[in-house]
């Protein structure tokens, strides 16, 4: 059975969550590390949390909530410690609770293990049976525990001979276990007693950063969060990279052999901060490009260009760019809504979008318009959206998506729905229009989009994973899982009650 929110908002795919790791040299990590993860908030809104260490003992805080709701200065100042990871989550496995929250943190026999990590265990329900048949009880339903488990064990314990690295670092080898037991798709911070690590899964489907600053470094999901606290973005970690920031400095381990690296480009067309950036390229570019390349695959004889705020702008801008119609605010977004918390039901999913939606109709009155979105998943926001616009007084709505038809279900750590949900899957490109209730309605090519983004960005070795728009899927997916992306992981005979 597949673990759903108790209700969900809107059509939107969702990211699992952003992640933070911190050295510093100089100064108290639990307030860098907040700072960051607010520049991560649009990565997830449902709860955050840190874990700092002080050489000697490690602390922790999370909440459920904004990053800003959780933490204040009391809080901060008893995080103490040089060292600390932080955590902003969706749920991807395991429901919205407190217990689900990260990071997670632990005693072992090698002294304090905090985790926190953005994506899932595409091999989590195997995993957690071979713990639970060790006699290994868990406490939540979140795969994150089982990583924390897995890093707690020596790799004896899961049959790996592995020889210490010259410096005899232990947590090298856990994570190298780590990187054998499940391919993907993750990226993870650990903290340790006297040490950060930063992985990324030998697909490399999540993103990881490394960043630096006078006083120490930084790894983080974005460099967007490099940003917030002073820090200069270096580069990003390579798949199946270990890399360990102490007060010694930085030091990279060989992981895990990268089987082909395939990094996500829904990445650059929805989830990442347009003002990011990964070795030399912006996801802002990268948008606009995604929007001026759909316009010429698609153009329309219309008066205005308008885009869905805040995650379509910079795709508006381009196809305004290029098709040379002028690009105006035609919907206001409510920033002061935050979740709506409605039932999952035809007649009330309509009041969410109109709480977070409005019309300008003075911009839009007797106008034909262009409407450019990221994507269309289930179908429902994509509708009440044209028919706001109708309301609005636009005379024609011409929908333009600046990606392919999502077809297939992600099984690498985004909640993008079952294949009886994608709207793609059901129906093809005229039945999409007919349901929005749209004049016309136009996608952007597969080759397009792949065309668009690597004239901006650089590309990954071994290329990208276009799978929920392919059906091609760089790694090898367990039966488990394949009909149920992010399958129930909580243990029958517990329930959590709030």
């Amino acid at each position: 059975m597949r673990v759903w929110m108790a209700q969900r908002e809107g059509d939107d795919p969702r990211e699992a969550c952003g992640i933070v790791g911190l050295c510093s040299e100089d100064r108290p990590a639990a307030p860098l590390v907040m700072m960051a993860l607010c520049a991560l908030q649009h990565r997830g809104q449902e709860s955050a949390g840190i874990a700092t260490s002080d050489g000697h003992v490690a602390y922790l805080h999370k909440g459920m909530g904004l990053v800003s709701q959780i933490f204040h200065e009391g809080i901060l100042r008893s995080l103490r410690g040089h060292l600390a990871i932080g955590h902003t989550r969706y749920s991807t496995t395991g429901v919205a609770h407190l217990q689900n929250a990260q990071p997670f943190l632990s005693e072992t026999l090698l002294g304090p293990l905090g985790i926190a990590h953005n994506g899932n265990l595409v091999n989590a329900l195997s995993l957690r049976r071979r713990l639970l048949e060790r006699g290994v009880g868990l406490s939540s339903g979140s795969d994150s525990e089982l990583i924390l488990q897995i890093l707690a064990s020596p790799p004896e314990a899961w049959g790996f001979a592995m020889a210490l690295e010259p410096d005899g670092d232990p947590w090298v080898l856990r994570l190298r276990s780590l990187l054998r037991l499940s391919p993907g798709a993750y990226a993870l911070v650990v903290l340790t007693r006297d040490a950060i690590y930063a992985v990324r899964d030998p697909y490399g489907f999540r993103p990881l950063c490394l960043g630096e600053w006078e006083g120490g470094y930084v790894v983080a999901s974005e460099s967007c969060a490099l940003s917030m606290i002073g820090a200069r973005y270096v580069r990003e970690i390579a798949p199946g990279e270990i890399v360990r920031l102490n007060p010694r400095g930085v030091t990279s381990f060989a992981g895990g052999i990268p089987p082909s690296p395939a990094f996500c480009i829904f990445e650059y067309v929805y989830f990442m901060r347009p003002d990011s950036e990964r070795e030399g390229g912006t996801v802002y570019a990268a948008r606009l490009a995604l929007g001026r390349q759909l316009a010429r695959e698609a153009p329309a004889e219309a008066d205005l260009v308008i885009g869905v705020p805040d995650s379509a702008t910079a795709h508006a801008i381009g196809y305004s760019l290029e098709s040379g119609i002028p690009f105006v605010e035609g919907l206001l977004k409510n920033r002061y809504v935050g979740r709506t918390f409605i039932q999952p039901d035809d007649r009330t999913r309509k009041w969410g979008v109109r709480l977070k939606y409005s019309p300008l109709r003075e911009v839009l009155q007797g106008r034909r318009v262009v409407l450019v979105d990221d994507s269309i998943v289930r179908g429902h926001t994509t509708r009440q959206l044209v028919q706001l616009l109708r309301e609005g007084g636009a005379s024609e709505v011409h929908l333009r998506i600046a990606s392919p038809p999502i077809r297939h279900p992600c099984f690498m750590g985004i909640d993008m729905a079952t294949y009886e949900e994608l709207i793609a899957h059901r129906l093809d490109e005229e039945g999409i229009r007919r349901f929005a209730g749209a004049d016309s309605l136009a996608f952007l090519s597969l080759e397009g989009m792949r065309q668009a983004i690597q004239e901006t960005m650089p590309v990954p070795e071994g290329g990208y994973c276009t799978a929920c728009f392919s059906g091609r899927y760089p790694a090898p997916l367990p039966e488990e899982i394949q009909s149920h992306p992010f399958p129930k992981l909580a243990f029958e005979g517990i329930r959590s009650v709030r």
